[in-house]
């Protein structure tokens, strides 16, 4: 049989724009003992609760899920749930080539685009071993969750570029439709990225290999 050599996309961007839980973090452990219990709790089936969870903010998915129940009860459970989930990395390790990934923006603009709040996103980032972004867009700083773009448009416009020149990379449907909205391309990086087309996609971060251009230009070269 034949041997096919993977086949590589270059992109140019200014900055780039990480969303962290399935990303550059592999949480799915403790998102889906924390999200089947609460499931349970209200009983509803866990396999379809687990299918619309990735990428929003608790009480957004709560709303999808119990669309009849009044926001502050979601609100109420949304604030239970992160303080659960901040308490369990247990089984919260980098994606694949993150450490790597990571590491190759230290000098490069780049923010980190998360729904979990500052304390969630502190905790997981340092169970993954992986550095903070200087720059950080978390739950408290948007009014809306993701599919909003939000979130998106305020790290661009915190590392002070177009959103044109940025570059996003997520794993969800909402965390992809909210790239999309904010007018920037999008890595989609995992299983649950490719069926929500992404500009690119790529099965984890050891695909992306990333290097200064010129004139501040980000360069990412993508292996599919």
């Amino acid at each position: 049989m034949q041997a096919f050599a993977p086949t590589t996309t270059t992109l140019t961007a200014r900055a780039l724009l990480l969303d962290m839980d399935g990303t550059i973090v592999n949480s799915d452990a403790v998102v889906e003992r924390c999200w089947r219990e609460w499931a349970a709790e209200h009983g509803l089936d866990g396999d379809a609760v687990m299918k619309v969870v990735h990428g929003r903010q608790g009480y957004a998915t709560m709303a999808v899920l119990l669309p009849e129940r009044p926001m502050e009860q979601n609100h109420a459970d949304n604030r239970r749930m992160l303080a659960a989930e901040t308490a369990d990395v247990g089984g919260v390790v980098p994606v694949a080539g993150a450490p790597a990934f990571m590491a190759a923006l230290a000098s490069l603009p780049h923010a980190l685009v998360t729904s979990a709040d500052r304390a969630l996103a502190e905790a997981r980032m340092g169970a993954a071993g992986l550095p903070m972004p200087e720059v950080r867009v978390t739950a408290e700083s948007v009014g809306a969750s993701k599919p909003d773009p939000e979130g998106f448009l305020k790290g661009a416009a915190a590392l002070g570029f177009a959103p044109a020149d940025c570059i996003v990379f997520e794993d969800s449907e909402a965390g992809i439709a909210a790239g999309k909205a904010a007018g920037m391309r999008v890595v989609g990086v995992g299983p649950r990225a490719a069926a929500h087309n992404p500009d690119v996609h790529v099965a984890d971060l050891t695909r992306i290999r990333v290097e200064a251009g010129e004139n501040g230009a980000v360069t990412l070269h993508v292996s599919a």
